[in-house]
């Protein structure tokens, strides 16, 4: 089968999207290229773009941009991944990515979750600042779930449950 012409645009804050990026990349041989650099770039001669950002309160980094730019896309394959702190089996995971694309933009766009971690060293200060205050809201808030309780535990500190395994399906949906 013949590949598609692709890149792989990513925006990544502490490294966990650029690993899934470039995992991606070298498993298509497509171009890969950080966000700030490729939203430069004239994108005609794709076939296939593939867009990854992280999670952010619910939301996915850069992911304006790429929804702005699916009228231009159309007859190319999208595919857009989020990666966040969360493991996949989490229930919170599907909600928060039909929030981020509307019904028509669905139909448009192949939409994947990638688990990657929490690396307080990389973060800004201002993400560390909100993670603080979500932790300790989480702490004091009475009555806990034992989910928010796992929740506490696994975010009070790094930790990294990326896995090459988590882009299987993306490339299933990129030679399909």
């Amino acid at each position: 089968m013949r590949q598609l012409k692709t890149i792989v645009i990513y925006n990544s804050q502490t490294g966990f999207t650029k690993r899934y990026a470039q995992w991606i990349a070298e498993a298509t041989s497509a171009d890969c290229f950080e966000f700030s650099e490729a939203k430069k770039k004239n994108l005609d001669a794709y076939e296939a773009i593939i867009f990854g950002g992280w999670a952010c309160a619910g939301g996915i980094s850069k992911l304006k941009w790429f929804k702005s730019n699916l009228d231009k896309w159309i007859g190319k394959k999208l595919i857009a991944f989020c990666v966040g702190g969360s493991p996949m089996d989490s229930p919170d995971i599907e909600p928060a990515l039909k929030r981020n694309f509307n019904d028509s933009e669905r139909k448009k766009v192949n939409v994947f979750y990638c688990p990657g971690g929490f690396n307080y060293e990389k973060m800004s200060a201002s993400s560390k600042l909100m993670m603080k205050f979500f932790i300790k809201m989480l702490k004091t808030k009475k009555n806990k779930t034992k989910a928010e309780e796992e929740m506490i535990k696994m975010i009070s500190s790094s930790y990294d449950i990326s896995n090459k395994k988590y882009i299987e399906p993306i490339l299933e949906c990129l030679n399909s």
